[in-house]
């Protein structure tokens, strides 16, 4: 049945004058081969198993004084409300931040200086009259230019979408605006999120920080390269195979996909309703913590001096996460489970069953999906996206509908096997990114066991749990020596974003330390 639907898709597709859509669609036959094998190897996991369901969270464990609080988004609020800073000058500083360092790393879609100066001065006008004001109030954030944001264009970085002008908040940008959130602008990205280097976008590339002749990571690159740089004090950023994680490892912050469905995605423009994630991009977990709260629609009541990691059992899915990997990042991913296990944690060796059919199960539905969601504009802009991007989605209309309900199938084995893996230890750890920052321009990048190609080794370690809807975050952990930034990627139990957050904050008290 293969050799015949692919004979026919690239006749097709030839037919339709998409020379470079035929020869990606060998690739995709091989990933449908591997689908239709892996549907009938018998699952080694039970479908009965129980999902492990968190009672009401306490934080564990005593503080690590040698920490310290960070002077976070949460002392900057505390500094607002006393009104020993000012809006005005935290607005200031980041577009002043914005206006020397666009031109050379292309974070920005829009930039909204205006609206962000008038609500800067609303909430100082608000501290001054002695009015209460919200946990975010005056703090600078950048919005990936997905979400929309009333009154401001949502270009997901196409030219399809050049037009649009949001009529309303996304709820989850309401969220943050109820809770007094500034806007500075809109983060450039891979057009429509669909790729990791942030390369195909109609605004031109996002650069990294660390050094501008490679990639910031993606989609959301944007978003951390304003983090990283001062350009706004948080960013929100989606993630449906790695675009909050990648690009926080690249650039050295924080970034948090929390478990799936917790934050709301209506109003943000998808890739993959079965496997978009909304969440925050940061300098800090407790940042992530508080942004996750309010994001959510719950209470904050504060984050915690970091907590000890003594007694917190971390497993290490070794193979297939550590196979294909920079030598530089596996030491320093190696490096920062020994600092961990030296600090107190139990590490222990975990296996995820059936993860080698990640891909074929990934690019099964988020093709699909994404071809559904542009099947009109592929007809009436087909132009107006840029070629890479239009070719994968040129590849959605050509995968059978029996392999996209295979895949589906498939994803739920694939949640039960991480499940599998959590059980008996409190995280699962491994790189977030299996290389450093490419090249811009870069085809293929080395690894162990030689060379690959740049997309899949940007995705290889973050996709699985798009699929699984475990929550996930990347910290910073010791760069390579080069000084390119590595993450360190934690993984928690399905309904777990908390205590994910809770162990995230005392393994980030270890690496941080001198």
């Amino acid at each position: 049945m293969i050799p015949t639907w692919l004979e026919m898709a690239k006749a097709d597709a030839e037919r339709r004058g998409l020379k470079e859509v035929a020869p990606l669609l060998d690739g995709l036959g091989a990933s449908m081969d591997t689908l239709r094998t892996a549907a009938a190897v018998p699952d080694v996991v039970p479908a009965d198993r129980e999902v492990r369901e968190h009672p009401a969270f306490t934080h564990l464990g005593e503080s690590t004084a040698a920490h310290g609080r960070l002077r976070g988004l949460a002392h900057v609020a505390a500094e607002l409300r006393a009104g020993r800073i000012k809006s005005e000058k935290l607005v200031e500083d980041c577009l002043s931040n914005i206006g020397r360092l666009q031109p050379t790393l292309n974070a920005f879609v829009t930039i909204t200086a205006d609206e962000a100066l008038e609500a800067a001065r609303a909430v100082d006008k608000r501290v001054a009259g002695g009015r209460p004001i919200g946990p975010l109030s005056g703090i600078p954030i950048s919005l990936k230019d997905l979400l929309d944001q009333a009154g401001v264009a949502t270009t997901a970085a196409s030219r399809v979408r050049r037009q649009h002008i949001a009529d309303h908040d996304a709820p989850v940008t309401a969220r943050l605006r109820s809770a007094g959130a500034v806007f500075v602008g809109k983060t450039n990205l891979h057009e429509f999120a669909f790729g990791t280097t942030n390369e195909d976008s109609a605004c031109g590339p996002a650069r990294n920080p660390v050094d501008p002749a490679r990639s910031p990571g993606g989609s959301s690159g944007g978003s951390a390269v304003s983090v990283k740089t001062g350009m706004a004090l948080a960013s929100i950023g989606t993630d449906t195979g790695g675009s909050i994680r990648v690009p926080a490892a690249a650039c050295g912050i924080v970034g948090l996909k929390p478990a799936w469905g917790e934050i709301p995605t209506a109003g943000v423009v998808p890739l993959s309703r079965n496997l978009d994630h909304v969440g925050p991009m940061t300098s800090s977990v407790a940042d992530a913590w508080l942004l996750y709260d309010i994001m959510r629609g719950a209470t904050h009541d504060g984050v915690p001096p970091a907590p000890s990691i003594r007694g917190v059992r971390i497993g290490v899915p070794r193979g297939y996460l550590f196979d294909r990997i920079d030598e530089d990042v596996e030491a320093s991913i190696l490096k920062a489970i020994e600092r961990l296990g030296h600090a107190g944690a139990h590490i222990v060796d975990v296996e995820i069953p059936h993860i080698t059919d990640t891909v074929a199960v990934y690019l099964a539905i988020v093709l699909t999906d994404a071809a559904e969601y542009h099947a009109a504009t592929l007809e009436s802009q087909p132009d107006d996206y840029t070629p890479n991007v239009r070719n994968r989605l040129e590849m959605g209309r050509y995968v059978m509908g029996e392999d996209y309900v295979r895949a589906l199938r498939l994803r739920e084995r694939l949640c039960r096997a991480v499940d599998h893996a959590l059980e008996g230890v409190d995280v699962l750890v491994a790189p977030a990114l299996a290389i450093p920052a490419p090249p811009i321009g870069a085809t293929t990048v080395p690894v162990k066991g030689g060379q690959d190609a740049v997309r899949s080794a940007m995705l290889r370690n973050t996709q699985l749990f798009n699929l699984s809807r475990h929550p996930a975050i990347s910290i910073p952990c010791s760069p390579t020596r080069a000084g390119l930034p590595v993450g360190l990627q934690l993984i928690g139990d399905r309904h777990g974003t908390t205590r994910l957050l809770h162990d995230a904050l005392a393994a980030e008290a270890v690496l941080a330390r001198a």
